[in-house]
């Protein structure tokens, strides 16, 4: 984020506890928060709304502030004739996802910077996302559309009306469609698993070409059936799913879009071989992608997943993580400052030549690509650090053994980092997201046991502890925003989203899992009784994603339109996560009405899910836990045979397995179904670890050794 300009002025936004609406602070825009304030001075002075949407970590959304929103002009503009609000999309995902669907119904483009012109009710007319300051390649200035948009509003009110019907219409459209189909089963999970194969870039890794994104959990869904010997109808496509997860992984951690000094990726690459990103990093992305990496590992042992997955720990422990009080931050930014694009994370061939030794600019120069001409469009001298060729062939290039070339390596990486560190640091928005922190909670406890981090899965519990203590509540609900960073205060309560219930109720089943504490379990099952409660649609099916008005209750602009997430954008979407958690609580508790909630919300899209292909393989994964039915694993015991039993019960991914410790004590207070079993197992009572595997046809005998435990996990896989 830019800095601070050195002006006296200040807007309302100052008092804003979004750091995004407070970088606006200075602006000579009268601009107003997203709220009842707001639409009433539109109405009360009949004039349309400018709403403007964007993000703290949105380069484009500095550059339109910087070009239009701090000139004066412009600000005149505006000011005589719009109510302008600023929306922050990570603080407000209800209110961006809706316009979102408006200007795309009237434009066909979304994306940040999304600039909207709205009726002072809050219908959509018009609307776009970046316009430029002066007439440029076919786009008109900023200034002609506010001028029209005025001008219309002001004498053919009656054609804006109509347009802002009709987008109304299209809003409603596009939020409701859903296609029923009954017993949807693992051939629709072949179709989806077909779909993402289809659209692999064997070449480079991915999925279609440029701009290229992660879709993370079209990976899971590739790892997934790659472990398995087949998935129904989807026979056969094993080793090729095995092959594009993997090829993707290593050409993502080799590219740009990879922080080679620092650990984490960057949001998406504009080019089809994942050199130069988009920089800002997103803790979403992060989460997802860190389970990716430990579920590659979980099954095919790749050591290279294990390193990435321990540096991306690495950069999130040090920049996305509040130590002190537990919790994750929300993004880094892309740049310092509108002059930078990027500078920060790139070198020139000088740059790098004047930190490092000869000997150590040979090894990194060729390893990490770092020529005199670089990769960047805005200055060609800039490199994004990227590995070319592996590091055997470097060493023999350079007639040193791999040993040497790796020390050599591994010198100069912490040698630019720390010429890294000494430049302005772009903006870390400190703002802790319930539903992101869920996402990265589970993501730690995941990695903590699979690499046997004790740190990793204390830090992920103590977050977890965090946020149940600051945004849950019972009787109220849950809150969207955990804390708000440096300077932002406490803000307005924002009701928490559908994804954020369902986030967080799958961390706290993967705390109990990992802990086998009672308390994390009743908190997943209070969660998910408050998603049915207040989400599901009892007439309809499925999920909305947010909670339904109250009796009363009139919904600011287009918040009453209803709608079902199902694509992923790029995080998870809440139809499917919230299925599979009724899926996973059912397996616990018994409770017939959670799956058949959960097969009434999969049926839902089930005619409609394949058209949606890779963007729906969350729900391909949901889909997969239903067809396949849980299995659980249960290790009982606290010894270093108990860890050996766990550290096998944990070998291969699979959506549908549980893997589950406990200590002997803790068998007094189990789930309602496993305390129907467990504990009256024979030779529970006996000395040593054990290890039970059950699923729906019941528990196995227990099993002392690993070759006893991966033989019964066969058996129920």
């Amino acid at each position: 984020m830019s800095g601070e300009q050195s002006s006296e002025h200040l807007n309302s936004l100052s008092k804003a506890a979004s750091a995004y609406l407070r970088s606006a602070k200075h602006q000579p825009v009268d601009w107003k928060e997203w709220g009842q304030d707001a639409f009433a001075l539109a109405q009360e002075q009949d004039k349309p709304i400018l709403l403007d949407i964007g993000a703290v970590w949105c380069h484009w959304c500095h550059v339109m502030d910087r070009e239009s929103y701090e000139s004066a002009a412009t600000a005149k503009i505006i000011n005589d004739h719009f109510v302008a609000v600023k929306v922050d999309r990570d603080e407000r995902p209800d209110v961006d996802t809706r316009y979102q669907a408006a200007v795309s119904a009237i434009s066909g483009q979304g994306g940040w910077p999304l600039t909207a012109f709205l009726t002072p009710e809050g219908k959509p007319y018009f609307g776009g996302t970046y316009f430029p300051p002066v007439d440029a390649h076919g786009r008109p200035s900023f200034q002609r559309v506010l001028l029209t948009m005025a001008e219309a509003f002001q004498n053919r009110r009656d054609e804006v009306n109509d347009s802002a019907g009709s987008v109304m219409a299209a809003i409603e459209h596009n939020e409701s469609f859903m296609g029923r189909a009954e017993n949807p089963g693992p051939e629709l999970v072949a179709n989806l698993v077909a779909s993402a194969l289809y659209q692999f870039d064997a070449r480079s890794g991915g999925f279609g070409s440029q701009p290229k994104f992660p879709h993370s959990g079209g990976i899971d869904l590739l790892l997934d059936v790659a472990s398995r010997v087949s998935v129904g109808a989807g026979e056969g496509n094993a080793e090729a799913a095995r092959n594009a997860a993997m090829v993707t992984l290593q050409k993502m951690s080799m590219g740009g879009i990879y922080d080679h000094l620092a650990g984490g990726f960057h949001r998406y690459s504009v080019d089809d071989r994942w050199v130069v990103p988009h920089f800002e990093k997103m803790a979403y992305d992060n989460s997802e992608l860190l389970k990716n990496y430990v579920h590659a590992f979980q099954t095919f042992v790749e050591p290279e997943c294990a390193r990435v997955a321990r540096e991306m720990i690495g950069w999130i422990d040090a920049w996305l993580s509040d130590r002190e009080l537990g919790g994750f931050y929300a993004s880094q930014d892309a740049d310092f400052s509108l002059d930078d694009d990027g500078d920060y994370f790139t070198w020139t061939r000088d740059e790098a030549a004047e930190v490092l030794t000869p000997e150590e600019m040979a090894i990194a120069s060729a390893y990490y690509d770092i020529g005199e001409i670089g990769d960047m469009h805005h200055n060609p001298a800039k490199n994004v650090l990227h590995v070319r060729v592996p590091l055997e062939g470097v060493a023999r290039s350079n007639g040193v053994t791999v040993e040497v070339a790796a020390e050599r390596l591994a010198s100069a990486k912490a040698k630019l980092y720390a010429a890294r560190l000494k430049r302005p640091t772009p903006y870390v928005d400190k703002t802790i997201y319930v539903g992101w922190n869920g996402m990265l909670i589970s993501a730690y406890l995941e990695a903590g046991r699979v690499l046997d981090l004790p740190e990793v899965r204390e830090f992920a519990l103590k977050s977890l502890d965090r946020v149940l203590a600051a945004a849950w509540d019972a009787g109220v609900g849950m809150a969207h925003v955990v804390a708000y960073g440096e300077g932002g205060g406490s803000g307005t309560r924002v009701a928490g989203v559908l994804e954020d219930y369902a986030f967080l109720g799958h961390a706290a089943l993967d705390a109990w899992e990992v802990t086998g504490e009672i308390r994390y379990y009743r908190a997943a099952e209070q969660i998910g009784e408050a998603t049915v409660k207040r989400f599901y649609d009892p007439v309809g099916d499925g999920f909305f994603d947010t909670e339904a008005p109250a009796e009363g209750e009139t919904r600011l602009g287009v918040l009453g339109a209803r709608r079902k997430p199902l694509q992923d954008t790029p995080t998870p979407a809440g139809n499917p996560t919230a299925a599979a958690l009724l899926l996973r609580l059912e397996a616990l508790n018994g409770r017939k009405d959670y799956a058949e909630k959960a097969l009434d919300t999969l049926e839902t899209f089930a005619g409609v899910v394949e058209h949606f292909g890779l963007y729906a393989a969350s729900y391909g994964l949901a889909l997969q836990r239903m067809v396949q039915r849980t299995v659980q694993v249960c290790v009982i015991g606290e010894d270093t045979d108990a860890r050996r039993l766990e550290a096998v019960a944990l070998a291969r991914y699979a959506v549908n397995k549980s893997v589950i410790r406990l200590r002997r004590d803790q068998l007094a207070e189990l789930p309602p179904m496993l305390a129907e079993t467990l504990p009256h197992l024979p030779g529970l009572q006996e000395a040593g670890s054990i290890a039970v595997v059950c699923s729906e046809r019941g528990c196995l005998p227990p099993v002392r050794t690993a070759d006893e435990l991966i033989a019964a996990i066969n058996q129920s896989l």
